[in-house]
């Protein structure tokens, strides 16, 4: 593998320089969950590819996900701002500026960041990128097979979103 030097300024970015991403590659009627979250991606913009970091605002009212959990991918989130609260398997937890929270791969225990607060929440959400994974979503009819890191979501019984 042969090495390129990269200058320090290409190292270093103000995340309110990139875009802001809204939007979910969610199927339909499952997209509007995640309708109040709004992300910066930091990894491509840094050049990194083992694992992503992203800034993420989730609106008041708004979630940053369906809650779920993953079979091979580590995820953190740290809230930077706001107050947000973690819905879990035991129920709802407070996480506010300063607070971290960890989901191992593997540990069955769905969870997504809630905004029930009247300001906007932001959080940095750092996972590891697993090429081949499935994902749970406990509380809706559907999943998720990554395969060569792409999502590929159908409904828990298989059966296509297009249907």
């Amino acid at each position: 593998m042969s090495e390129t030097k990269r200058a320090a300024a290409d190292l270093i970015i103000d995340p309110q320089s990139l875009p802001e991403e809204s939007g979910s590659p969610y199927p339909k009627p499952h997209d509007v969950l995640v309708a109040g979250r709004h992300r910066r991606r930091l990894s491509p913009a840094l050049g990194l590819s083992a694992y992503g970091v992203n800034i993420v605002r989730i609106e008041p009212g708004g979630q940053s996900s369906a809650r779920h959990w993953h079979s091979e991918q580590d995820e953190f989130v740290y809230i930077l701002e706001g107050e947000a609260t973690l819905v879990t398997d035991e129920g709802e937890t407070v996480l506010a500026a300063g607070m971290a929270a960890g989901f191992p791969a593997g540990n069955p225990n769905g969870h997504t960041l809630a905004n029930r607060s009247d300001t906007d929440v932001l959080a940095l959400e750092v996972g590891n990128r697993p090429r081949v994974e499935n994902v749970t979503y406990p509380d809706i009819n559907m999943a998720n097979a990554v395969r060569d890191g792409k999502p590929h979501f159908v409904r828990k019984d298989g059966s296509a979103f297009d249907d």
